[in-house]
């Protein structure tokens, strides 16, 4: 049985995040393609894992019989994390943009999962597992648009995800999430309609796809 983690980090709830809506069509249709399955979900907004320390980053390369109670804590914590994940089949994450980048609950995930010579460097643990990033945003930074060079959701986590951690990786862009909400973005709500329709399409057809490939 094929296991999905499924990380959600926006600070809004389902009815008011993009983020989360277009996850929550994936993990439904994952779900129906794959019911023996299992999900396991962790949301960052509600239940935010602590932030990388000192304890817990120089714990990672101590000999564990060394480790004070400070570091043991620490790492016991950061070993669940980079386990659940090691433990995944496939991640479904939802990463919004906040201030051109992605929220800091969903860094404080990834500080605690990246570590070098186990989920990180020549040899990742997790190499080629597939995950699917859901990167909202309440404009568009699209090659060719004015904003073109702040869009650091795509470009960060493709290097994190892929040349880092060796994941297989898939965005879905649901972008100008604001224009329902922001007068001055009126004229583009036809272009936010059919960004917020594909993106639930191409949710629904890559959590299909991707759970019969698993169960295969």
């Amino acid at each position: 049985m094929a296991t999905l983690l499924h990380i959600d980090s926006s600070v809004f709830p389902a009815s008011a995040s993009a983020s989360r809506a277009v996850a929550e069509t994936f993990r439904r249709t994952w779900e129906e393609q794959h019911p023996e399955g299992t999900v396991i979900y962790r949301d960052l907004a509600v239940n935010p894992v602590p932030h990388i320390t000192a304890d817990a980053h120089t714990a990672a390369f101590a000999d564990p019989a060394a480790h004070t109670p400070g570091q043991a804590a620490a790492f016991a914590g950061r070993l669940q994390l980079i386990e659940e994940f090691e433990r995944a089949d496939a991640l479904l994450i939802g990463a919004p943009m906040y201030n051109f980048t992605i929220p800091s609950t969903l860094k404080a995930w990834l500080d605690n999962v990246i570590l070098m010579g186990r989920t990180a460097g020549e040899n990742p643990s997790a190499k080629g597992t597939p995950v699917t990033v859901i990167a909202s945003r309440g404009g568009s930074y699209a090659p060719g648009t004015p904003r073109e060079g702040y869009e650091y959701v795509q470009n960060y986590l493709r290097a994190v995800l892929v040349d880092f951690l060796g994941l297989d990786l898939d965005f879905i862009v649901p972008e100008l999430t604001m224009a329902a909400q922001n007068p001055a973005m009126a004229e583009l709500v036809p272009l936010f309609e059919s960004s917020r329709e594909r993106a639930h399409e191409d949710a629904a057809v890559k959590a299909k796809a991707l759970a019969e490939q698993l169960a295969a």
